[in-house]
Order: C-alpha cells, then sequence, then structure tokens
C-alpha cells in the first residue's frame, strides 16, 4: 500500500497515465464497483465488452500501475480486482492539496 502523503509526482503519473485509455478506465470501474472479490477474466470481459487479448493487454498495465490485483492459477488468471489502497491513494493525491492557494481559511468546501 502507498501512503499518499509519500506518493510522488512520478509515481502518480504513471498510475494516471495507466487510466488514459477509456477501455482502461472502464475496466478499473467495473472492478471498483464489483466489490473486493473482484471478477472472473470472463465475467470481467462480458461485462466491459473487452475480450481476449485486448483485456489482457489493458488488465498487464493496470496491475504494472498497481492499480489491479491479478491472481493467477498456472497460467491463466483467473480473477481480477481494484487495488482499492493504491486507488484512493491516487484520489488522495489529487485532493491532499486542494484549496492550499485559496484566500478563504475554510477549506471544507472541497467536498461539497
Amino acid at each position: 500500500m502507498i501512503d499518499s502523503p509519500t506518493l510522488t509526482l512520478e509515481t502518480a503519473a504513471s498510475k494516471f497515465a495507466a487510466l488514459g485509455s477509456e477501455q482502461r478506465l472502464q475496466v478499473l470501474h467495473t472492478m471498483v464497483r464489483a466489490g473486493p472479490d473482484g471478477l472472473s477474466i470472463g465475467e470481467l470481459g462480458e461485462r466491459t465488452g473487452i475480450t481476449g487479448s485486448t483485456l489482457t493487454h489493458h488488465l498487464k498495465i493496470l496491475s504494472a500501475a498497481g492499480l489491479v490485483k491479478q491472481e493467477k492459477k498456472g497460467r491463466s488468471t483467473i480473477c481480477a480486482g481494484a487495488d482499492y489502497a493504491e486507488v484512493e491513494a491516487l484520489s488522495e493525491y489529487l485532493l491532499r492539496q486542494c484549496c492550499a492557494d485559496c484566500d478563504q481559511p475554510d477549506k471544507d468546501h472541497r467536498h461539497g
């Protein structure tokens, strides 16, 4: 798990770059919605409409960025799920400095 205060600009940029595809963002969004148990690759393909080598390619990129966990059995990937801690750290990276340069002393409006 990455503690968001230590998430560097370079690491955050790498993670955001992995989300720079509509299909990869759709895959991650689908896995976040599925919950912590994740989805089988077949079910993920059905829900997203992305299958085969294209889905495998997108999962590889999301996994390398640390946003997806994959469970392998032999040579096959049987389950994939969002790495919630990483997704949360990436979100926190954006929001951590929210309104830091505002003239208003009350910065709680950032979430409303």
